[in-house]
């Protein structure tokens, strides 16, 4: 007989996966845990794999003169956001927590309606407003006579300083709502008791809440940063060149993937450094409630004087990050008619939009519950890793993203093609690239959101549940999806607004004959006329309030309501 006739023996790899996988519990649930964990690993390796082929000569160029002026540029406008939201998002927490002052029910509802503008919006419009020829210098210098610019002096909103205030005051609700959490649930007994030991409200605040809270607002520090690094409209209309800006022009200007691969790869070791330092820092910290009774601390009502301005403290950041923007743009609607003058092409936008951000969103939830599922199932420490590595997608920023994406999609088309010939770029020339760019940055919502409800759902049930026959999708669909609805509806929203919102990814990956309500707000603010876009940007802001309101009523849901007393 042929020796080339007889079987071969499996090599050493497949002999230890197949005496491995018999040990496997719930092979199946552990083999889509790593398929998702692929998933979002595969462009982060693809960026490094093409960061090594990088152009020796353009290489000492950025590194001399573009990634140093990136990297401060970078640094101080995360320093400046992170101490703005900060003080925003933990000082108006604390306020309405601890506090009784007229319109505190009011402004509950309105702190965090700044989280439906996306920050690329909220630059347009007030570079469109305190500009030299905009309404409030063109009112000044009508107002005092001047007639010209050397007549006085105006801060720039296009400069560093301009876009930390602007993307403060919009993402500042990341930290509020995290703070407010915390200072809600913390221990009754604990700051009952140290006010009747004679505790100030400064002692109380910096002594016992700020500490017990800082993990919290550590994450929603994060949250706020991580958003502020993925923007790319913001940064390019005020002029300050990030490292994500730079990402994106070195790509498309310079048209150097490699190069744009490298300075991609130094942001992420950033990233990665950050959330390091952050861990490392808590390493020892651990936190317990001193009892278990519902409700709040009694709040504090304030008077005279005190009242007025902790009201206006808090209205402060309300009317700069979300009302002074949504009233300009009605106010540019109404004006230029851009509802009776409609521009027919904006329907076939947001078709796109919701399409793309539907089709995502529905990816989305069933991956990410399906992770958690698969989860609570397997509980190994490969499931654990790969559940972690699933959720990192929102640290990497879009650019970054669409980036390490093409190489990957391309070789799929390829694959494709040669078994189909004649089939085209059926992944990176469509559509489908940008949906999976959206799954990639928000599936670490959906794992977050799943893990959390499957939490409080007690294993009890499941053990229960597995002692009369039930399967593990019988499971799932008796049990853990009618009791994870809120989690579902919440994950739903959420992340379908983050879609509509994503501006990096979508720019860079879209076919070139589809355009979405970002992108085609993107194309008036770069032509210099903003304003003709206001329509499309007023559908986002209008969408986008609705999971927002959804967060907020849930949240004063937590705990029952407060028994203030003066």
């Amino acid at each position: 007989m042929n020796a080339a006739a007889l079987p071969r023996a499996p090599g050493p790899a497949i002999r230890i996966w197949l005496a491995l996988l018999p040990r496997v519990p719930h092979p199946l649930a552990t083999a889509f845990l790593v398929a998702v964990a692929g998933l979002v690993a595969t462009p982060l390796v693809n960026l490094v794999l093409i960061s090594l082929h990088g152009d020796a000569e353009l290489w000492p160029h950025l590194l001399a003169h573009v990634i140093p002026s990136a990297a401060i540029n970078t640094v101080l406008l995360l320093a400046g956001v992170a101490l703005l939201s900060m003080a925003a998002g933990v000082g108006t927490a604390w306020t309405v927590t601890t506090y009784d002052f007229p319109g505190r029910n009011i402004v509950l509802w309105l702190l965090p309606l700044p989280l439906a503008f996306p920050t690329y919006i909220v630059a347009y419009v007030y570079a469109d407003l305190l500009d030299g020829f905009g309404p409030v210098q063109s009112s000044l210098r009508a107002l005092f006579g001047w007639t010209s610019a050397a007549d006085y002096w105006f801060p720039s909103v296009r400069s560093l300083g301009g876009a930390v205030l602007i993307m403060g005051f919009v993402l500042y609700p990341y930290v509020y709502l995290a703070a407010r959490a915390m200072f809600q649930t913390q221990s009754v007994a604990l700051i009952e008791t140290a006010r009747g030991l004679g505790a100030t409200q400064w002692r109380l605040a910096f002594d016992i809440a700020l500490p017990l809270a800082r993990p919290a607002i550590a994450a929603g520090v994060a949250l706020a940063l991580l958003e502020t690094l993925n923007d790319i409209g913001a940064s390019e209309y005020l002029g300050v060149q990030t490292l994500t800006l730079s990402i994106f022009n070195t790509w498309l200007n310079r048209s150097s993937l490699p190069g744009a691969a490298q300075i991609a790869c130094i942001m992420l070791l950033a990233v990665a450094a950050l959330i390091a330092l952050e861990r490392y820092g808590r390493r020892r910290q651990g936190f317990i409630g001193l009892d278990t009774r519902p409700g709040r601390a009694r709040r504090i009502a304030l008077t005279g004087g005190t009242r007025w301005l902790a009201l206006a403290g808090c209205m402060l950041p309300v009317c700069l990050g979300f009302l002074i923007p949504l009233f300009h743009l009605t106010y540019e609607v109404i004006v230029r008619g851009l509802l009776i003058g409609f521009d027919p092409s904006l329907v076939r936008h947001t078709l796109n939009t919701v399409m793309l951000a539907g089709s995502a969103t529905a990816l989305i939830l069933i991956l990410g519950f399906g992770a958690a599922f698969a989860l609570r199932l397997v509980r190994r420490p490969l499931a654990a890793a790969c559940f972690f590595i699933a959720g990192l997608g929102y640290a990497v920023p879009g650019t970054v993203l669409a980036l390490g994406l093409l190489s990957p999609l391309v070789a799929i088309d390829e694959a494709i093609n040669a078994v189909t010939p004649h089939v085209g770029l059926l992944l990176a020339g469509s559509s489908a690239a940008v949906v999976c760019a959206y799954v990639v940055r928000f599936l670490a919502i959906s794992t977050g959101f799943a893990q959390a409800g499957l939490a409080r759902i007690s294993t009890e049930l499941d053990d229960a549940a597995r002692t009369v026959g039930t399967r593990p999708s019988g499971l799932i669909w008796a049990i853990h999806l009618p009791l994870l609805r809120p989690a579902l509806w919440g994950t739903a929203l959420l992340v379908f607004v983050d879609c509509l919102k994503e501006l990096p990814a979508t720019l860079l990956l879209r076919p070139l004959n589809v355009e979405t309500l970002s992108t085609y707000i993107y194309q008036f603010a770069t032509r210099g006329n903003f304003e003709e876009g206001s329509l499309a940007a007023l559908l986002i802001v209008l969408v986008g309030i609705v999971p927002v309101v959804w967060m907020v009523r849930h949240a004063e849901d937590i705990l029952p309501a407060s028994t203030a007393q003066p």
